[in-house]
């Protein structure tokens, strides 16, 4: 029996036709036919690059849709006159793409009707029959322009040629290092550099090659990581600037330095991409958000998207909203950590032993963070969800405002933000005095 959970989504005619694209175009490079290839390898790869592309679908739901659209095509094949297929509204925008896949065509069109009298839909979405209970995330409205072709010929299999170095051996960078190294890229193609050994161990741990030359690092790898504390990437970018050539991808991850500072310090027409993680990348459910410098171009970022996927959620914005992500969620960890400190101590008090009240709290947060992500809800839709009238959590909510927790909280963000900023100022003038 299928998982309910997996049919109640909603796919939007953009996400249809360029997931269609992609299996049409796998299918083509390995000359096989739609029908016997559908395989979880295929989907595998075709899950990649839709992540790539900015849609976040599990394999399973992939499959799933797949399995829709390939029964939609069988019904018009037994039944040529009847009305499109209820379960997929909008069949009419797909079905010449199906035709192509089931029978080894390759028009160059996608999405056109094959029958285009036939009674087009009057919405601009389209459904798998089950009203949704899900708001499932959608790619960010400036991703929306993309080239399909740039994304499909991205083969995600190109990854594992890449050489990736890393200036640096924080956590940061041992996050990104274990989430890039989940996806198609070999250890052997990983090298990160680090003054001392002290953290180093653990990347060797993970069969990546290691050294203290920085120049070493970035003379043998594609996507460069500089990954150092703000003060010292004016430093790190001048010791290396002369090797940085025009195949060379440099990304900033130090906290509140401009992307205009990087690429001061580089070579002309150098590419630099400013991008901002979380801890939480260490278990690969990070949240990472990305700015591109004025000679990326958009290619560049969709493989730096397609290498990080596995580190968690990855966004491209503008660089104004890099600071305030280092607020939210770089520094944002820390605070969901105080408050689960003080969640345990609470239960402490109340007489349940530390170990459990600790463990209690940690799941709690897990779980409650899961919810908050899967439902798509409003976190007051959640709040108000748990709370009954004169129950418990009322009670416990007037205490929390009371104390004045939503505004501390809120001040907590803009502070962290400003020193981001504050810490982008000083390395731009540090990088001015060089």
């Amino acid at each position: 029996m299928d998982d309910p959970g997996i049919k109640k989504q909603n796919w939007d005619v953009k996400e249809t036709e360029l997931f269609l694209e992609i299996l049409k175009e796998l299918d083509m490079k390995k000359c096989l036919d739609g029908r016997k290839v559908r395989n979880n390898k295929l989907f595998k790869v075709a899950h990649r690059r839709m992540t790539a592309a900015g849609y976040h679908r599990s394999v399973d739901q992939l499959k799933f849709r797949w399995k829709l659209l390939k029964s939609a095509y069988y019904k018009c094949k037994r039944e040529p006159d009847s009305p499109a297929p209820t379960k997929i509204q909008g069949w009419w925008r797909y079905e010449k793409t199906m035709v192509a896949i089931m029978e080894s065509r390759h028009p160059s069109l996608v999405g056109a009707g094959v029958n285009s009298d036939r009674i087009h839909d009057e919405g601009t979405e389209d459904s798998d029959g089950d009203a949704s209970v899900l708001h499932w995330p959608q790619p960010c409205p400036d991703k929306s322009a993309q080239n399909l072709d740039l994304i499909i010929k991205m083969d995600p299999e190109m990854d594992s040629q890449l050489k990736i170095g890393f200036i640096g051996a924080g956590n940061m960078a041992f996050g990104i290092a274990k989430g890039i190294l989940s996806g198609n890229v070999l250890p052997v193609n990983v090298k990160v550099s680090a003054p001392s050994s002290k953290n180093l161990g653990r990347f060797q741990e993970l069969g990546i090659s290691v050294t203290h030359s920085n120049v070493e690092v970035v003379c043998g790898s594609d996507v460069v990581f500089v990954a150092v504390k703000p003060h010292l990437v004016p430093l790190v970018l001048n010791e290396v600037s002369q090797h940085v050539t025009d195949r060379h991808i440099i990304v900033s991850v130090a906290a509140g330095v401009t992307l205009s500072t990087v690429e001061e310090l580089l070579p002309e027409n150098s590419v630099a991409i400013r991008l901002m993680p979380n801890l939480p990348c260490l278990v690969q459910e990070g949240a990472l958000l990305f700015a591109r410098g004025s000679y990326a171009k958009q290619e560049d970022g969709a493989l730096l998207r397609s290498l990080l996927h596995r580190c968690g959620l990855v966004e491209e914005g503008p660089e104004a909203w890099i600071d305030i992500h280092t607020g939210l969620s770089g520094s944002g960890v820390a605070f969901v950590y105080l408050f689960a400190e003080a969640l345990a101590e609470g239960a402490v008090k109340m007489g349940m032993p530390s170990a459990l009240a600790h463990s209690i709290a940690s799941q709690t947060v897990l779980g409650a963070g899961r919810l908050l992500r899967d439902s798509g809800k409003h976190p007051a839709q959640l709040r108000s969800e748990v709370c009954t009238p004169g129950g418990t959590t009322i009670y416990g909510l007037h205490t929390l405002e009371q104390g004045g927790v939503r505004a501390a909280t809120m001040s907590a963000v803009e502070s962290a933000t400003e020193r981001a900023r504050e810490l982008g100022r000083k390395s731009a003038g540090a990088g001015s005095r060089k």
